[in-house]
């Protein structure tokens, strides 16, 4: 057999284990079920817990009007009250939410601000520090008892909720005994690029964390997504919740981690009721939001990039090359195994398009996406071995042990 043929034979059989040995990470049938009028779903609690709903907030006017009114909104029996912590906006944020509060009312808002950052903590994670201590102070304070808030709602400024979303998240929680529930926000699909690249985005990010497998009470598999996420007070406090994680920038993972070790179940699913309202209408903004953190998930490791590189270019890049190879050459063997292993990579895709209500002749592009991804993981690799870091809104992360 030939360099080729060798090369096309492992790309098939990757995509064989990919499609029945990786936890059916292709699948998007992993979400919270649907309450319908008949009493479909979880039951309803009989007492409903107190929640507290933390926003971080750093300059967000572009977007607080989409999202905010949708939290103000949410039909929750219990008590629930929002904190949004204000991140050192230059852009009125703060005082655009109060405006909000105002003209739709709801939920009583709470805007605040930390200022800045301590020593080795990130700016989000200082925000969700300060929002959890001021949500169990004041929460404690209005049921006259030291036990504070019940839940968190850490949600991004840029998600909007459907008027039922906190009563299901809490009613799945306290259903089903879980200590964490997020959910993966269906995020913005409007632009060319965005229908290229961000369907991908979820797509990759289930292959690397199956959902069936972060689900798995005893599983190793831990992650969250960020923008929707119920946490139990309890389990917070038993994780060290967030000084434990205060250095990191994929900071949803690491928060499931160490949730996920210390003894607490979690559950992680694709949204109905969540969605991010936040732009990405051109290439450049994308890649920023991707690049930013690739490589922090490869631990800043150049032998961890070399093995990424390989690998997308074996499962992606290999079956289209395989099939031009095969057609010029006249060889049929390595153009059957790349075309096979191309259908399989573009029928597992599809599912994703479906929920992302895309074409499917987006599907044979999935080299193309890939290809864009492994080029924005070595530019990840690029920027940080030239010292800018993570970068986010004005502020640079260095890697964790480099920090103070």
């Amino acid at each position: 057999m030939s360099a080729l043929m060798w090369i096309a034979a492992g790309s098939l059989a990757a995509w064989l284990w990919l499609l029945l040995g990786q936890g059916f990470f292709w699948r998007t049938d992993v979400r919270l079920p649907r309450t319908g009028p008949g009493g479909s779903g979880p039951p309803e609690p009989a007492a409903w817990p107190s929640v507290a709903v933390v926003v971080p907030a750093r300059d967000e006017s572009a977007v607080l009007p989409a999202s905010l009114p949708s939290l103000l909104a949410q039909d929750y029996p219990g008590p629930a009250e929002i904190f949004l912590i204000d991140d050192g906006s230059s852009d009125g944020t703060g005082k655009l939410a109060r405006q909000l509060a105002d003209e739709y009312g709801g939920l009583p808002l709470t805007v605040d601000s930390p200022g800045e950052p301590g020593p080795g903590w990130t700016g989000k994670l200082w925000a969700v520090r300060h929002g959890m201590a001021l949500a169990t102070t004041r929460l404690a304070a209005d049921r006259k008892d030291d036990g504070g808030v019940d839940y968190l709602l850490l949600t991004d400024a840029d998600i909007a909720h459907e008027p039922d979303s906190l009563r299901e998240l809490v009613r799945a929680a306290e259903a089903n005994g879980l200590d964490l529930v997020s959910q993966m926000a269906r995020l913005r699909v409007a632009t060319y690029w965005e229908r290229l690249i961000v369907p991908a985005f979820v797509y990759f990010f289930a292959q690397l964390y199956p959902f069936r497998w972060v689900n798995r009470p005893r599983g190793r598999t831990a992650a969250a997504a960020g923008g929707c996420v119920l946490l139990r007070r309890e389990a917070a406090e038993r994780a060290g919740v967030p000084e434990a994680i205060r250095q990191s920038v994929i900071d949803d993972v690491a928060l499931a981690r160490v949730v996920k070790r210390s003894g607490g179940r979690i559950w992680l699913g694709l949204a109905d009721r969540v969605d991010s309202v936040r732009p990405y209408p051109r290439l450049g903004e994308l890649w920023r939001m991707v690049s930013r953190s690739a490589y922090t998930q490869l631990r800043h490791n150049p032998l961890l990039l070399l093995v990424t590189v390989a690998g997308l270019a074996v499962v992606y890049l290999v079956p289209p090359a395989a099939v031009a190879a095969g057609a010029l050459t006249g060889r049929p063997a390595p153009l059957a195994m790349g075309a096979a292993a191309w259908a399989l990579m573009a029928g597992t895709y599809i599912p994703m398009l479906r929920y992302y209500r895309q074409t499917l002749w987006l599907a044979p592009l999935l080299p193309l996406t890939a290809l864009l991804y492994l080029l924005m993981t070595v530019d990840s690799a690029v920027r940080h071995h030239l010292g800018q870091g993570a970068a986010w809104k004005g502020r640079s992360y260095a890697r964790p042990s480099a920090a103070p």
